[in-house]
């Protein structure tokens, strides 16, 4: 039996995006945004999989290194969990535009989620806040609905 997943974007989505050209580097940086929380038990109810899809180029870009990166991504399913909102899995490019195929809007992050989930892509959905959200999902034929702040956009 296939499963459904919610995916979910991490900067602007789970936390507050950085201004732009910049990067979350320390937990200290990273401001959960509360609407999650409630997307995230909802879903998990519905007994959907919630699995986060990140590119991460500031560790390409040697602004912060990969167990940086693994040691905030612990804090923030610990903050989640604190509060009953349960991480799957997440998935994270560390790669250079064009040096790889998991880089949002490339299906290679999805295509390793369904195949390690067994997902059923067509009855999940991905939330994000942005164009590459958008096209990863339309690739993917993913539904998709943006956000912006904590809201649907």
């Amino acid at each position: 039996m296939m499963r459904r997943c919610l995916f979910l974007d991490r900067d602007g989505v789970i936390n507050a995006a950085p201004p732009e050209g910049e990067y979350i580097k320390r937990w200290e940086e990273f401001r959960l945004l509360p609407e999650v929380v409630s997307w995230i038990r909802l879903f998990k109810a519905a007994g959907y999989l919630v699995i986060v899809l990140t590119n991460q180029r500031g560790v390409a870009l040697g602004q912060y290194s990969e167990a940086d990166l693994m040691a905030l991504h612990e804090k923030m399913r610990a903050a989640l969990a604190a509060q009953g909102a349960i991480l799957d899995d997440i998935f994270y490019c560390p790669h250079h535009e064009g040096a790889c195929a998991c880089r949002k809007p490339l299906p290679g992050m999805v295509l390793e989620a369904q195949r390690k989930w067994d997902i059923d892509l067509a009855a999940s959905l991905l939330i994000g806040d942005g164009e590459r959200d958008r096209l990863l999902a339309e690739r993917c034929g993913i539904p998709f609905v943006r956000v912006r702040d904590g809201r649907v956009a």
